[in-house]
């Protein structure tokens, strides 16, 4: 994810608290994280990259989209990133273990309940209350519980007939008021039961009963004048009513539910879902759908809902919705009023709110973008007057020296670029001498011929280094191939740097400045560097085979073994058996020596009779 897509983003990131998810390109989720501020969090990885850690510029390389989900708090985010890091395993997240990450309350499935804080959740038919993101909200919530109301903490089997059999004695929790002590049958099962039912209030958060009964003591206290036990119940309901966490998770027993939202837009309905498990936000998604003629909102969210459980495998048995619609299956609809479910549905919206800016933002940057590749292209097919845009761009060139080793290069370019691994070279072979047009005829009809009959893509613009002759020559053999009107044909003069057309005489002068000028230039220059590139190594793999490689039983191996040995084949000339024989072998050697002095004889004899014929 480069800085100028997160650019484009950063005005619809809002300054609120959320989760953000870094996607790569197979849509995988390759990292979660969460924020207090999701603007200023988001905005920290395209900031000073200089002082990024490895990780996370690998982390940016490899990401190509981004993803948040608003909450209300802090502690939210917390416990949604934990869930989504559990379930999906990002890879360059560190990864939570599963049920150690958050602290619990647990009410005991057990005669006379006892009630502790613990960091696992077992299916024992015990009561979870949870999780907590702050520990110390938890042992808060606990000692206010202790202080309100005596209960055990033994672990005793207080069965009737364990109590009947008077197996325990009380304790000094029992000495210190702590405890009523049911171990020795002291404090009634009911009477116990009804502290374990008002603890669970508070659990819930229904504190309206505790705290009339607080205020109740406080009164009473107050009444009697014992002003420290008064106060005592103060702090206690201070405390009480400070405790409860923010967090949108209440009760791990509370039933699961699907919340959706819907908000249609001209042709366009944007669906916001949340999934809530065990009272947690652990997952969300956001919807486009297309409006067709005769749909309308109950019609969109009926069918949304439907998808988005299949999608994410609910088997939630109610979903929360802003207005009655039809579901398929056993599950309750609700359209809340107030209190939790209300809340919900409305950080839905707030989610869906900011989904629609982003898509909108995304529409407008779409509609402006422009690549620098695709300006130079159309400017270049407005320039030349072209009905198309000229993606795909080929460029030929000849070189030879007094007509020897004649060669020809092609170079193509795709999207104003080089598109080296296409680039192609050509030996002449039908053409004798120095003859630049018939060169040119030759090396564009075998080019073009073969495209044809591959029926691969052809370019849109095909580019002569040379003048009108040249060019007259490739459009001839186009003509022939019956390609004339589908490619577009072109010559760039050196002198001035004009543009021909075939057919016209009257060159195009195209602004010096102009980038697309630029770019016939730079494929000229790359056509000509390529062939000169080719024609030299050409030349000098024949100027190495016009003496040694004549020799009967000498390869060019053998003539570039000696030639960087001795530099030159005047100094071969002059070396001995021996001598040879040591850089090439004996069999080579004699070859080598053979040759040349029969060489050396037939020039005597000319030498000696200059009038034979």
């Amino acid at each position: 994810m480069t800085t100028q897509d997160y650019q484009k983003l950063a005005p619809q990131i809002p300054h609120e608290p959320g989760v953000y998810r870094y996607i790569d390109i197979k849509d995988v989720v390759i990292y979660v994280g969460k924020a207090k501020n999701l603007k200023k969090r988001i905005a920290s990885y395209f900031g000073n990259k200089k002082h990024q850690r490895k990780k996370t510029k690998a982390l940016i390389r490899n990401a190509v989209r981004l993803e948040y989900t608003i909450v209300d708090t802090e502690q939210d985010a917390l416990l949604l990133e934990a869930t989504l890091i559990k379930k999906l395993q990002p890879r360059y997240n560190v990864m939570l273990k599963d049920g150690k990450t958050y602290s619990y309350i647990v009410v005991k499935n057990e005669r006379f309940p006892r009630v502790f804080t613990t960091r696992s959740v077992w299916n024992d038919g015990s009561s979870y209350y949870g999780p907590y993101t702050s520990k110390y909200r938890a042992i808060v919530l606990i000692d206010v519980i202790k202080k309100l109301f005596q209960l055990r903490t033994c672990k005793y089997d207080l069965s009737q007939k364990n109590i009947d059999a008077g197996k325990f004695k009380v304790c000094l929790e029992f000495h210190i008021r702590n405890c009523l002590g049911p171990c020795a049958g002291i404090e009634s099962e009911e009477e116990y039961n009804e502290k374990i039912r008002q603890i669970k209030n508070i659990l819930k958060g229904q504190l309206k009963p505790v705290k009339d009964h607080l205020k109740d003591r406080i009164s009473f206290f107050a009444e009697k004048l014992e002003f420290e036990s008064a106060q005592l119940f103060k702090e206690k309901l201070a405390t009480l009513v400070d405790y409860q966490s923010k967090s949108l998770v209440v009760n791990t027993g509370v039933i699961d539910i699907d919340v959706f939202c819907i908000r249609m837009q001209l042709d366009i309905g944007y669906v916001s879902y949340l999934k809530i498990v065990n009272g947690a936000l652990i997952n969300s998604d956001n919807l486009e759908l297309q409006i067709n003629l005769n749909d309308n909102e109950a019609e969109l969210l009926s069918l949304s809902v439907s998808h988005l459980r299949e999608k994410f495998n609910s088997i939630a048995n109610e979903i929360v919705v802003p207005f009655p619609v039809y579901v398929k299956g056993d599950v309750t609809v609700t359209v809340p009023q107030r209190g939790d479910k209300k809340h919900l549905l409305e950080l839905a919206e707030k989610n869906l709110k900011y989904f629609i800016l982003q898509k909108r933002k995304e529409a407008i940057n779409k509609s402006k973008k422009v690549t620098s590749a695709e300006r130079i292209l159309k400017t270049m097919q407005s320039d030349l007057s072209m009905d198309v845009v000229p993606f795909h761009i080929e460029c030929f060139d000849n070189s030879n020296i007094q007509g020897t080793n004649p060669v020809a290069s092609c170079v193509v370019f795709k999207n104003a670029k080089p598109s080296k691994k296409d680039y192609r070279k050509f030996n002449i072979k039908t053409v004798i001498g120095p003859d630049d047009f018939a060169s040119m005829k030759e090396v564009v009809g075998r080019r073009y011929k073969r495209l044809k009959e591959e029926g691969s893509d052809l370019p849109q613009l095909v580019v002569i280094d040379g003048g009108k002759g040249q060019l007259s020559a490739a459009y001839e053999i186009l003509k022939d191939l019956g390609l004339e009107n589908k490619i577009t044909l072109i010559g760039i003069a050196k002198r001035l740097e004009e543009i021909y057309f075939p057919g016209d005489s009257i060159p195009l002068y195209i602004n010096k400045k102009s980038e697309s000028l630029k770019v016939i230039q730079h494929l000229r220059n790359e056509a000509h560097r390529f062939a000169i590139t080719f024609h030299r190594d050409q030349r000098s793999k024949n100027a190495l085979g016009t003496e040694l490689t004549e020799i009967p039983g000498i390869g060019e191996k053998t003539a570039e073994k000696l030639l960087t040995q001795f530099t030159s084949v005047k100094r071969i000339k002059t070396l001995s058996m021996d001598e040879l024989k040591d850089s090439v072998g004996l069999a080579a050697a004699q070859k080598i020596t053979q040759y040349f002095s029969q060489e050396l004889t037939h020039t005597t004899q000319e030498d000696s009779n200059p009038d034979e014929v």
